[in-house]
């Protein structure tokens, strides 16, 4: 199983930006799919998270500007960030609990992508 983060850039304050995370490899299911990221210099901190059932969780510093959800694509998660602060700034990680087997039983494991930098400057 691998994850594919992409959509980082640059952009100015107030901007919006979208990262895409693509799930590919033996799926059977997918638990959840969270964005996390890491600001220099500080620990890896949880963005949004995107549970099976469709139930949403967002850090308290992005509530209100970014939106986890699926799209039409299979096995991928949009992470939409809306009015961009330089505080925002940080290299955006996808993570996915994934059921790799149903073989003698379900079995999941957790996953990570390469991060995607998102720069937010004037």
């Amino acid at each position: 199983v691998q994850l594919q983060a992409s959509g980082g850039g640059s952009v100015q304050p107030g901007e919006s930006r979208r990262l895409s995370c693509v799930a590919s490899g033996s799926i059977f299911a997918i638990n959840n799919m969270t964005w996390f990221r890491q600001i220099h210099g500080q620990e890896r901190e949880l963005v949004a998270t995107l549970a099976n059932g469709g139930s949403k969780n967002y850090a308290d510093s992005v509530a209100g500007r970014f939106t986890i959800a699926t799209g039409n694509a299979e096995n991928t998660v949009y992470l939409q960030m809306n009015n961009l602060r330089p505080e925002d700034t940080a290299i955006y990680y996808c993570h996915a609990n994934i059921v790799y087997t149903l073989r003698p039983r379900a079995k999941s494991a957790e996953y990570w992508g390469k991060g995607t930098l998102v720069t937010v400057s004037s």
